[in-house]
C-alpha cells in the first residue's frame, strides 16, 4: 500500500507541502498526497472561477478556499517575521480583497495571423494566455479586452504589445506600449478607438516614454477625498478596499500624534488621510507624483507639505526627522535600508511601515527593534487576491 501524506500548509511560491516536506504542486492544506503524487481532494479545496486557471500566471492558488487564502497570507507575513525573531504585539485581522476589485493590471498582447491575443503571460513563460475572463480585474477593466484585441488586431506590428490599464475618477485609463508605428493615420485611429470606448486618457508609448493622445478632461484620482492629479503610470494600491483598510489603519495607528512625515509619499495616499488633524510632509522622488501632491495640497489648503527628494540617495536625516512625532514609509519592494537607518538613529516615536515585500519589511524591522523599537501591531492584507504576492502595514513604537 502507497504511503499516503496529508498537506500541512502552502509554500511562498504556491506549492503545497506535508509535513515530511514533499512539495505537491496544486495541492492545498487538507489534501492528501500518495507516493505516486496522486492528489485527493480535502475540504479546503475550492473550484476555479476562472477557466484559464492552470495555464494563466496572473493567478496561483484559485483552488484555495477563503480561509486557506487567508491563512496564506498571514503565514507569509508572520513567517517573514519570526525569521527575524520579531513578534507582534496585536496581530490584526487579515484583509482579502475581493474578486473584481483590482483597479489597475498590466496585459500583453500580439497580433496573429488570425487576429490577436491578449492577456496575462504563462507562469514561467512568454506565451500569452488568450483571456475570455478575468475575475480578478474590476468589470471596467476586464470589459475593454474584447475591444483591446480587436484593436491590436487591426493596428499592431510584428512583436509585444504591453497594455497598462488603471481606473480613474473618470473611467479607465490606458497605456500602450511598444507600438512600432507613429505616423498619422495611426495616431487617428488611436483617438477614434479612445473615443468610442469612451476612454478617460489613452496613452501610447513608442519607446521613448508614455505620450497622452486622448484626455478630454484632466485625469484624477480621489484620495481621501481629494481629487489628484493622476499622472501616466502613477502608483496606486491595486485595490481601493485594501488602500482604505491601510489608510485607516495609519489613521488610528497615529491617534494623538503631531506632525508626521510621509516617506515614499506617492499621490499622498496616507498623507492627505493624515494631514486631516496634524501636519504632514510628504517626500517623493518620481517628480510627477511631487507635482500632483503638491498642486493638491495647494488646491484643498490642506496641511501636506510636498517635497522632492530621492531617499535611496539622500535619506532624511536624525535631525530632519527629530521634528516630527511619527514616521510613515511605504517603499518599493527593495525596502528601505538606508531611511531606516536613519529613522533608528532618529527621536522618532512611532512608525507605520507599509510593504509589498515582507523580506525586505522584516529585514528594514529588524533594524527598528534593534534600535529600541517594538512591533506593536501587524495586520497581513492580501489585495493581489489568488497571488502568492502579498502586504502587510506595521506600527512600531519606541520602547
Amino acid at each position: 500500500m502507497s504511503e499516503v501524506e496529508t498537506i500541512a500548509r502552502i509554500a511562498a511560491k504556491g506549492d503545497g507541502v506535508t509535513q515530511s516536506g514533499r512539495h505537491v504542486q496544486g495541492a492545498v492544506p487538507g489534501d492528501t498526497v500518495d507516493a505516486d503524487g496522486r492528489v485527493e481532494p480535502g475540504p479546503h479545496r475550492a473550484e476555479p472561477p476562472c477557466p484559464h486557471f492552470g495555464r494563466c500566471g496572473g493567478c496561483q492558488l484559485q483552488y484555495a478556499d477563503e480561509a486557506t487564502l487567508s491563512d496564506f497570507v498571514t503565514s507569509r507575513v508572520l513567517n517573514a517575521a519570526h525569521g527575524q525573531r520579531l513578534e507582534p504585539q496585536l496581530l490584526l485581522a487579515t484583509h482579502l480583497s475581493p474578486p473584481h476589485t483590482r483597479r489597475r493590471g498590466t496585459l500583453h498582447a500580439i497580433r496573429t495571423q488570425k487576429g490577436a491575443l491578449i492577456g496575462f503571460r504563462e507562469s514561467g513563460s512568454h506565451r500569452i494566455v488568450d483571456l475570455t475572463q478575468c475575475d480578478v480585474l474590476s468589470p471596467e477593466l476586464a470589459a475593454q479586452i474584447p475591444s483591446l484585441r480587436e484593436f491590436i488586431a487591426q493596428n499592431a506590428s510584428k512583436g509585444t504589445v504591453d497594455v497598462g490599464l488603471a481606473l480613474c475618477d473618470q473611467g479607465v485609463d490606458l497605456t500602450i506600449s511598444n507600438l512600432a508605428s507613429e505616423g498619422l493615420e495611426e495616431t487617428e485611429l488611436a483617438l477614434d478607438y479612445a473615443r468610442t470606448q469612451n476612454l478617460a486618457r489613452l496613452s501610447v508609448d513608442h519607446g521613448y516614454g508614455p505620450e497622452t493622445v486622448w484626455e478630454p478632461e484632466p485625469v484624477t484620482i480621489t484620495l481621501s477625498g481629494n481629487r489628484v492629479p493622476m499622472p501616466v503610470g502613477a502608483f496606486l494600491q491595486a485595490t481601493a478596499d485594501a488602500e482604505a483598510r491601510m489608510v485607516a489603519d495609519a489613521f488610528s495607528f497615529l491617534d494623538g500624534a503631531g506632525p508626521v512625515v510621509d516617506l515614499f509619499a506617492g499621490l499622498g495616499t496616507f498623507a492627505l488621510a493624515l494631514a486631516e488633524q496634524r501636519k504632514v510632509l510628504g517626500v517623493e522622488a518620481d517628480r510627477a507624483a511631487y507635482l500632483a501632491l503638491k498642486a493638491t495640497s495647494g488646491r484643498s489648503k490642506s496641511m501636506v507639505h510636498a517635497m522632492h527628494r530621492d531617499l535611496f540617495r539622500n535619506p532624511l536625516q536624525p535631525t530632519e526627522l527629530n521634528r516630527f512625532d511619527a514616521a510613515v514609509l511605504d517603499p518599493p519592494r527593495a525596502g528601505a535600508r538606508t531611511q531606516v537607518a536613519e529613522i533608528a538613529a532618529s527621536d522618532l516615536a512611532r512608525v507605520v511601515y507599509v510593504s509589498c515585500n515582507p523580506s525586505s519589511w522584516s529585514r528594514d524591522a529588524a533594524t527598528l527593534t534593534q534600535a529600541g523599537f517594538a512591533l506593536e501591531a501587524l495586520r497581513p492584507v492580501g489585495q493581489f487576491r489568488w497571488s502568492t504576492h502579498v502586504e502587510l502595514i506595521s506600527l512600531f513604537t519606541r520602547q
